[in-house]
């Protein structure tokens, strides 16, 4: 079943830390792009969100932003640097031997001293454990998003293809009249250039003609090409480039089949079949 490159997933869970969140959007693209926005504390862990990424999606843009907010009663505690405080005593004293008349400083300005106040070493590995579980999540819903808009694309492209047999269908069954139309053009131009009509020789012509603007091997390639589009449709695999190859393919079958036409319903019919080809190659950019 094929997927779309386009999808969004946004998950977010309450930690000891404080609330945890990723989201997650998904564009067309040539190969897989990924960008990540995520505090520098998870900074170390990018490669490892690449590759748990990189290992459910396979085409697309995707923008990863990671966030962690801290909420009322999560925040660290604070701890005082007795090494620091007792330096920051000893020079006051000796400050205020020297100078007596000086003030000596209050407390809030003591607490101010960089490197007098600071939080306790944190274990990072629930913290990014969380993290890469609720990518993976995250990751699991894009997916499905994804899916479902495969799915639209894939019923689409199937009906198409249903349009497209019945073009191929009316042209087989029109190729007939057209040669026969066609022999009558030429037995009449014959007729009024001379009294005198071979009927070898307009047989030739006329077996010329068919050889020349016969299309039954185009009428065969498009409807080998659409078996193919259908079976692409229901794999599992990414199919995206495949798909891509067969509309180029079926195009260039309509490109012909417009050439040869020698009637107006015909080249109708070869126009009408661009169009679809055109609908779904539109859809296509848009599958992973």
């Amino acid at each position: 079943m094929i997927r779309s490159m386009t999808g969004y997933a946004r998950l977010e869970r309450t930690t000891e830390y404080g609330n945890l969140s990723w989201e997650l959007r998904s564009v067309n693209h040539r190969y897989l792009d990924l960008g990540f926005r995520m505090p520098e504390e998870f900074r170390s862990m990018e490669p490892g969100f690449r590759t748990q990424v990189s290992a459910t999606l396979k085409r697309g843009k995707v923008e990863c932003g990671l966030r962690l907010t801290t909420l009322p009663g999560t925040a660290g505690q604070l701890n005082i640097n007795a090494q620091v405080l007792d330096q920051l005593i000893a020079h006051a004293s000796e400050i205020a031997k020297k100078l007596p008349s000086a003030a000596a400083p209050n407390q809030l300005e003591i607490l101010r001293w960089p490197g007098l106040l600071g939080e306790p070493e944190k274990d990072p590995e629930p913290l990014q454990k969380a993290a890469t579980g609720l990518l993976q999540e995250t990751l699991a819903q894009l997916s499905q998003n994804r899916a479902a808009e495969g799915e639209r694309i894939r019923d689409m492209l199937t009906a198409r293809c249903e349009a497209m047999d019945e073009i191929v269908l009316f042209v087989r069954e029109k190729m007939p009249d057209v040669m026969e139309s066609l022999r009558k053009r030429l037995s009449d131009r014959i007729a009024q250039l001379t009294d005198e009509i071979d009927n070898d020789r307009i047989e030739i012509e006329i077996a010329m003609l068919a050889q020349k603007f016969d299309v039954d091997e185009e009428m065969d390639r498009l409807s080998s090409h659409l078996t193919e589009v259908r079976s692409a449709v229901e794999r599992r695999d990414p199919v995206g480039r495949r798909l891509d190859f067969l509309m180029q393919e079926l195009n260039r079958e309509a490109n012909t089949l417009s050439s040869k036409s020698q009637d107006t319903e015909v080249t109708r019919a070869a126009v009408e079949l661009k169009v679809l080809i055109e609908q779904m190659r539109e859809q296509i950019q848009n599958v992973e």
